[in-house]
């Protein structure tokens, strides 16, 4: 009778333990700080500010899905000129984005997806002020690609 008991206790402890690991593996997983410009993703998001910072938009977009490019090429020449001079406008240089991402950057990895977040945070006379930077992507087998 005893050995039953501690059968399944064991047996229940078991189970606990698998459920848990279960959901440990399918929680997202948070990246931050430098470490993001090492994972694919982070490489895709520098690359693609660094092209977009050049003017070089038909070489940024390649770096997003099959989607984004579509939706891309389906814009008249007047929209990409629009479009591509506001993204411009919006970029930073290698050094500032890479110091952005160090200083406030959150990866956020959840399985096929992930989200990178850049808080940054601006003090001046006037008082404080932030902004934040969101970019989505897909993970496949081929790499990261960006969806918006």
């Amino acid at each position: 009778m005893r050995n039953q008991t501690v059968l399944r206790v064991l047996s229940g402890s078991i189970v606990s333990l698998v459920l848990c690991a279960g959901a440990a593996l399918a929680a997202a997983t948070e990246i931050k700080g430098a470490a993001i410009l090492d994972h694919a993703c982070g490489k895709v998001a520098a690359k693609h500010m660094s092209l977009v910072h050049a003017g070089k938009m038909d070489e940024a977009v390649k770096l997003g899905t099959k989607e984004m490019q579509d939706q891309w090429k389906a814009m008249s020449a007047d929209d990409h000129k629009m479009m591509g001079s506001m993204m411009k406008e919006m970029s930073q240089s290698d050094a500032d984005y890479a110091a952005s991402v160090k200083a406030g950057g959150v990866l956020s990895v959840d399985g096929a997806n992930a989200t990178l977040t850049v808080k940054k945070e601006h003090k001046d006379a006037n008082g404080t002020s932030s902004e934040s930077l969101t970019q989505k992507f897909v993970i496949d087998s081929t790499g990261c690609w960006i969806t918006h």
